[in-house]
């Protein structure tokens, strides 16, 4: 596995602190398991679908947590005793933990479990105060009432 060093940009951009820290050690997190397998999906400008395989666990069985820019998603199965004797087990019954960073504003709108399909629906949401605004350009004619008005006030 390649490691890039983030170092010579960290020198000459002033705060993306977060960006590298999360691009260091996002393959030191999700190396070696790829439990439960999941898809991550664009559903419009500012709408995402995570879809998470988690084939034998029942809604009960599994914990959304968010956070602010994070998503936790645990599986646990219940030690209860198999109705039978099984003479191959291949659908995976072991607990899981998923972590998604998640952008600024980002919220989990709902979750579902279908099939099997552990989808989970996110929404970004920029407040107002945030987003671009126009800003009107005045005239000079504006700008000098407001100096006349300066003057006769300092002159009263």
């Amino acid at each position: 596995m390649n490691r890039f060093d983030f170092t010579p940009y960290r020198r000459t951009m002033v705060g993306f602190d977060r960006l590298f820290d999360l691009l260091e050690n996002h393959s030191r997190l999700n190396s070696g398991d790829n439990y439960p397998p999941f898809n991550i999906e664009r559903r419009g400008e500012d709408a995402y679908r995570i879809t998470l395989a988690v084939a034998g666990f029942k809604p009960s069985d599994i914990e959304i947590t968010a956070q602010q820019n994070l998503l936790v998603v645990q599986g646990r199965k219940s030690e209860e005793a198999p109705a039978g004797q099984f003479l191959h087990v291949g659908i995976a019954q072991r607990g899981f933990e998923r972590r998604f960073e998640l952008a600024d504003y980002v919220r989990v709108d709902a979750a579902n479990l279908e099939d099997g399909l552990l989808a989970i629906d996110l929404v970004r949401e920029v407040p107002e105060a945030m987003k671009p605004k126009t800003i009107p350009v005045g005239t000079q004619k504006s700008l000098s009432v407001v100096r006349d008005t300066d003057a006769e006030s300092a002159a009263a």
